[in-house]
């Protein structure tokens, strides 16, 4: 429904990184900055993507798992440096290069959610993340 508010708190493990708050831009694919992104125009670009085409800067970026390697922490800190970043990274499962590479540009990351959060947010919604608390809260429904 629309204008639902306090839609609930998913708990996640701790994560890194400021709480940020705003429109989420959600799929249940695998996430690898390196492949998947067209850091210039700020727009998924790899076609097999479900986002492919959308534009994730200033979102918060929600998606499955982390995948890829080294190249992922110097692309995250470039688009950050030019403002052409998410506003978070939100994953299921973030891995260590993943985790580095968000510390590394200062973007906020959370991930190891209670439940599948790409099932419990949808494209549209407003959201908080609170790496800190380790918390997502679902501030308003699409």
């Amino acid at each position: 429904m629309t204008g639902q508010r306090g839609e609930g708190v998913l708990n996640g493990h701790r994560g890194i990184g400021q709480t940020v708050t705003g429109e989420a831009l959600v799929a249940a694919d695998n996430f690898s900055a390196r492949y998947d992104l067209d850091r210039l125009k700020g727009k998924f670009s790899r076609p097999q993507h479900k986002l492919h085409g959308k534009s994730y800067v200033g979102k918060i970026l929600i998606l499955n798992a982390a995948k890829g390697g080294v190249a992922s922490a110097w692309m995250l800190k470039e688009m950050m440096s030019r403002d052409m970043g998410p506003k978070a990274l939100v994953l299921n499962f973030a891995n260590p290069i993943m985790a580095q590479g968000a510390a590394y540009a200062d973007l906020p990351l959370l991930d190891r959610f209670e439940r599948d959060v790409t099932r419990a947010v949808t494209t549209g919604d407003i959201v908080e993340v609170n790496p800190a608390a380790g918390t997502l809260t679902i501030i308003e429904k699409k």
